[in-house]
């Protein structure tokens, strides 16, 4: 894309975009937040991989669509940036966090740790913040509660 920028002169913007969540995500995209929550509103177990103390951090789809539009919007500012929520989280409190949201009385089990499982995952979002004046502002809460409705409807028009 820089070699676009600079040889053709093409209007580019390169943003890294970390872990989104929100409605509308495919009931079965295989990441980890929308797994967990149809696995929980279907009372199915939750599987950790490993001891489930490695973190990630979750950004809101509208904050991520904030942070899309302020990087479109700026001319001056090409990237790369990241976006993302730099707020990290256990994949195990995630889980009972989403245990608890859903009301479920599904049971997390944890699985072999995988090999290439990452300790730690977050953005540093310091240059977002600076060029863009962006930052997320949705917590993850928030986030699930904005988003656990959605799934609830899919899991419930899938089983009628």
């Amino acid at each position: 894309m820089m070699d676009y920028g600079r040889q053709d002169r093409v209007d580019i913007r390169i943003v890294r975009i970390f872990n989104t969540y929100g409605p509308r995500m495919a009931v079965n995209d295989g990441r980890v937040v929308s797994n967990f929550i149809v696995q929980a509103l279907k009372g199915e177990d939750l599987r950790i991989n490993g001891n489930g103390l490695q973190t990630r951090s979750f950004c809101f789809v509208s904050d991520l669509v904030r942070g899309l539009v302020a990087m479109m919007n700026r001319d001056d500012f090409r990237g790369p940036v990241n976006l993302g929520n730099p707020n990290e989280l256990t994949i195990l409190d995630l889980a009972r966090k989403i245990i608890q949201s859903t009301g479920s009385s599904a049971r997390i089990v944890h699985g072999e740790a995988a090999s290439d499982d990452p300790v730690r995952r977050q953005p540093d979002i310091t240059l977002a913040r600076r060029k863009l004046r962006w930052e997320p502002t949705i917590d993850i809460d928030e986030g699930l509660q904005l988003t656990i409705p959605y799934f609830r409807q899919q899991v419930t028009s899938s089983e009628s």
